[in-house]
């Protein structure tokens, strides 16, 4: 069980890492219907696996592995967890811009888009990708022991 948790983790975070690519990827270009409908799927994409991660991920902390006890006590374990919920909480502004472009997709026309707006969503998710690869730096050093307190 341990092990389908461990790949089931790492199928979420996968797919998380691939929605914001596809996001940061799509806002950079000129944006289309087509390209806002699919950054609007890719944005629940993102949301999903988000979930999926931190669900499996406790799970595995809690009740398999090494336990709680010992992940607690790791540094890189613990600013893992705080990474992940800025990068969480950045998400909510693209989240919510991207929300508010459904009614305009539906009746087939472009959401009024301001650019400033725009501009700020590039950077949030510039700053995401950022905060992921030092999730995985964290997950690195906390996979080989380092950073341990106590």
């Amino acid at each position: 069980m341990a092990a389908a948790l461990a790949f089931l983790h790492h199928v979420a975070a996968f797919a998380l890492v691939a929605a914001i690519v596809v996001e940061f990827v799509l806002i950079r270009g000129t944006i289309t219907v087509e390209s806002a409908r699919k950054i609007l799927r890719f944005d629940a994409v993102y949301g999903m696996s988000a979930m999926a991660v931190l669900a499996i991920g406790l799970f595995r902390v809690f009740f398999f592995e090494k336990g709680a006890g010992y992940y607690f006590q790791s540094v890189p374990f613990l600013a893992k967890l705080a990474l992940f919920a800025v990068v969480g909480l950045a998400s909510i502004k693209p989240t919510l811009e991207f929300l508010s472009w459904r009614t305009a997709l539906k009746q087939g026309q472009m959401p009024a888009i301001d650019p400033r707006k725009l501009g700020i969503i590039r950077s949030i998710l510039h700053w995401e990708l950022a905060g992921v690869v030092l999730i995985l730096l964290c997950a690195a050093l906390m996979a080989r022991g380092i950073g341990f307190f106590g």
